[in-house]
């Protein structure tokens, strides 16, 4: 991981600074196929605990090496990049695509649906890989919905960690002052930052 920063980044966990761990709505994360109704939420962690199993893991059924995972934000974010932690022994997710502010998508919308950016995945049991986001793509995320659709031959996926980086804007997520801005818009609300703006240090 290189970071285009004025610190040297064995001394600056770039990683943590940019989490958005603590944007996540956990509450309402949800995963498709889950053998575990709502173990999901126990994959998003804070970056240091992204190899700390003890916490428990997501898994699909037996059989079926299918998630579709569901993550709203408390307030609008931009994506840098993702990273996955998955299982071994063949568990771990070999594809993934991504979906933004699309609720309620089913396995029948996620395959025949365009996602906005898709990765073929390494397995990366240590945690070590980041995968880039198509960063113009991934501003003014409310949520995210990740399709993994197959592993590396193992009878089920597990994912251990999923980890996103990035930057949360300040529009929190309201529904009332979310209606009163699209009934009453106001010109100078609707401008818009350059997407190498605001000061985010872009990684390569």
């Amino acid at each position: 991981m290189a970071c285009l920063h004025d610190h040297s980044c064995e001394d600056h966990n770039c990683a943590a600074d940019w989490s958005l761990y603590n944007h996540v709505d956990f509450p309402k994360v949800v995963a498709l196929n889950e053998s575990v109704p709502g173990s999901v939420k126990a994959v998003f962690k804070p970056w240091e605990q992204r190899l700390d199993t003890s916490g428990g893991f997501l898994e699909s059924n037996e059989g079926d090496p299918e998630l579709l995972v569901f993550i709203p934000f408390t307030s609008d974010v931009k994506i840098k990049s993702i990273s996955v932690v998955g299982g071994a022994d063949g568990t771990s997710p070999s594809r993934m695509r991504a979906f933004i502010n699309r609720e309620g998508i089913d396995f029948s919308d996620a395959q025949n649906m365009q996602p906005v950016q898709e990765w073929e995945l390494a397995e990366n049991m240590q945690g070590a890989l980041e995968y880039q986001t198509r960063y113009s793509r991934f501003q003014g995320v409310a949520n995210l919905t990740l399709h993994f659709s197959d592993n590396f031959g193992g009878d089920t996926t597990k994912i251990y960690y999923i980890g996103l980086r990035g930057e949360a804007t300040q529009n929190k997520r309201d529904v009332v002052a979310t209606i009163v801005y699209e009934v009453m818009p106001n010109p100078s609300d609707h401008k818009t930052k350059s997407e190498t703006g605001g000061g985010f240090s872009h990684v390569e």
